[in-house]
């Protein structure tokens, strides 16, 4: 058996948010717009679960996504690995657009619509960030254009050890549970679980709330970080939310419940689980703790739910 420091080190490498912000910011820009030609092509899928990337052996993905009346599909990938961004069609076409620092927003944005409407993909989104400080259209923004290939690679690799955590989590529950996928609003792995009750009627307009939110949810999920919480961190929150979830306990001990958006959130901090003696092990009991103190303040059925091991089956 390797050291643990070693296996750590490999699978959850350091991540401050100060020495990479602008690549951070600058991927979630490029993510932006894949999802966005995502969401143009692709049937409407349950909860926005149509427009999110995936985590696979070499970065992220968005599988296949249909096009030509559903007669053929094409792909689009982020290899950090190779620091690539590839585009691949059932036609068998193939088009590699390297990663470096210095690729614009704007340039990355001309080379995916320009190559895509080469192989007769004809994009037309609304070509502006969403819910990101920077402003102006895609096709424009030059100031955005920062690619350090070390820090996108420690950032799949703990995407990818993270992926894993969530999908056995995910095996342990019979009720509808998302993919674990990558919302490009946040740029967080998430994973969600249903009551399979209706949420309550939100008063917000926005029909990306309102469908993200038609049902009663408990929800998880990693993001590397923003502007109010600097670092990355693991989360979970409840909606609608039970009254007295902060009081209930959490696991590990490092865990804790925080204020935002004006309500109670369970949180722990990435560094705090790479200190772990069994990382894994203590995010799983993050997950299920926070999940027990929603879903029973809720009034779900968690034994009904839980998935017991095939072997006690």
């Amino acid at each position: 058996m390797e050291p643990k420091s070693r296996l750590q080190k490999e699978a959850l490498p350091s991540l401050p948010l100060d020495e990479w912000e602008k690549t951070k910011m600058t991927f979630h820009l490029f993510l932006q717009i894949i999802g966005k030609i995502r969401l143009q092509f692709s049937p409407r899928k349950n909860h926005w679960w149509n427009v999110t990337h995936y985590v696979n052996t070499r970065g992220l993905t968005t599988f296949s996504i249909p096009y030509a009346n559903g007669t053929e599909v094409f792909e689009m990938s982020f290899d950090l690995i190779d620091h690539q961004f590839i585009i691949q069609t059932s036609k068998g076409e193939k088009a590699i657009h390297d990663l470096y620092d210095g690729l614009s927003v704007a340039d990355f944005y001309h080379w995916v619509v320009d190559t895509l409407k080469h192989v007769g993909i004809e994009v037309k989104i609304q070509d502006k960030p969403f819910d990101l400080p920077a402003k102006g259209h895609f096709r424009e923004i030059k100031e955005w254009a920062s690619y350090q290939k070390e820090y996108m690679h420690r950032f799949w690799r703990i995407l990818l050890w993270v992926d894993g955590v969530f999908k056995e989590f995910s095996g342990r529950f019979y009720g509808k549970t998302c993919p674990a996928h990558i919302y490009w609003h946040h740029m967080d792995l998430a994973m969600t679980r249903f009551s399979g009750r209706k949420g309550p009627r939100m008063e917000s307009d926005s029909i990306v709330e309102k469908e993200a939110y038609s049902h009663e949810v408990v929800s998880f999920g990693f993001w590397a970080g923003d502007d109010q919480v600097r670092e990355p961190a693991f989360y979970s929150y409840t909606y609608p939310l039970p009254k007295g979830i902060d009081q209930q306990p959490l696991q590990p001990k490092t865990a804790q419940w925080v204020e935002s958006n004006g309500s109670p959130m369970a949180f722990l901090t990435y560094d705090k689980l790479r200190q772990s003696d069994n990382p894994r092990q203590d995010l799983l009991d993050f997950m299920e703790s926070a999940y027990q103190a929603g879903g029973s303040l809720a009034g779900w059925n968690l034994e009904e739910m839980k998935a017991p091991p095939l072997k006690e089956m």
